[in-house]
């Protein structure tokens, strides 16, 4: 991501205790209002803290006002992507730059509040690694808020991560968690079942959530196809990533056996004297156990593959 990045100068040496990062899209009109709010926060709870700003490919002049405003501080940080990547690839844009002992995510659009930073490191300070916001009280279009709804539901469900509001853009989390994370494509509304299959502790708190005043949202039907299509490749990672044999093996097991007694079957009605040659399920059983034989190649296949991977990995630690 970094070889994409154009940002401002580096701040000096020495760990900020948080990095609020925002990644952004066309934000202009909202951008003077929440890093005014931020600073104001992060002055009241005496946090020392570093401004990451990342544009991911603005043309509303966010980045221009983002540079001006980050001329002559030395906490705020400005990178431009160069063109639209995803908020995937924008906050791991952030996450890579990042070099606080906490690192905070927030949208910026606005509607994320800045006052329920502190709360979220208190919660994180219980010895979680990432704390969640869960917007309660939604500020969105009815339509928008039961797309969000079932979205939660159905991750939640697949994924066994009992989160309420997974695409919260309000989070915090230990810097050295997020910056070993790998995210792309939606991963991002993904990132607590990510942390969760690596064994972090997870939670979630209620927070504050606002009604967009300027620009124009982003919300799309098609992002949520999108993500669960994402959260399915999350899941069969985490669960056959290194056994791929057991998922698609077990699939051509299954239809092979299947065919195989339909084989059988008819072969016995054969021999009573039936005729077989015009019957459907002649064909039928012949295509599964075709299938199966494909299915159990491709899994082994896979299972190689993976083999292979491990063998390089090990040979590059010793």
């Amino acid at each position: 991501m970094s070889s994409i990045a154009r940002s401002n100068p580096p701040t000096p040496s020495g760990t900020p205790a948080v990095s609020i990062v925002v990644p952004l899209l066309d934000e202009r009109d909202a951008l003077p209002g929440l890093i005014d709010e931020i600073d104001a926060v992060a002055a009241v709870a005496g946090l020392e803290c570093e401004l990451i700003f990342v544009d991911d490919g603005s043309s509303d002049g966010s980045g221009e006002y983002l540079q001006e405003r980050a001329g002559g501080r030395e906490n705020m940080i400005v990178i431009d992507l160069g063109r639209n990547v995803g908020k995937s690839g924008a906050l791991a844009a952030g996450f890579e730059r990042s070099r606080g002992t906490f690192v905070v995510t927030l949208d910026g659009d606005g509607q994320d509040d800045p006052a329920e930073i502190p709360a979220l490191l208190a919660k994180l300070a219980e010895g979680y690694d990432l704390v969640s916001g869960w917007k309660q009280d939604r500020q969105d279009p009815a339509r928008r808020r039961w797309a969000s709804r079932l979205f939660n539901r159905a991750t939640a469900w697949i994924s066994g991560v009992g989160l309420h509001d997974f695409n919260n853009g309000l989070k915090a989390y230990r810097g050295e968690r997020v910056r070993s994370l790998q995210i792309y494509g939606e991963m991002h509304r993904f990132i607590p079942v990510l942390g969760a299959q690596q064994g972090w502790e997870v939670a979630e708190i209620p927070v504050n959530h606002r009604p967009r005043v300027h620009g124009r949202t982003k919300f799309g039907i098609e992002r949520y196809a999108r993500g669960m299509l994402d959260l399915l490749a999350v899941v069969f990672m985490d669960r056959y990533g290194n056994r791929p044999l057991h998922l698609f093996g077990g699939i051509g097991i299954f239809c092979f056996v299947i065919g195989l007694l339909i084989g059988i079957y008819l072969t016995i009605e054969k021999i009573g004297g039936e005729s077989i040659g015009n019957r459907p399920l002649l064909l039928f059983g012949v295509l599964l156990i075709v299938v199966g034989i494909q299915f159990f190649t491709f899994g082994l296949l896979a299972q190689m593959l993976v083999a292979i991977r491990h063998e390089r990995r090990n040979g590059q630690e010793r």
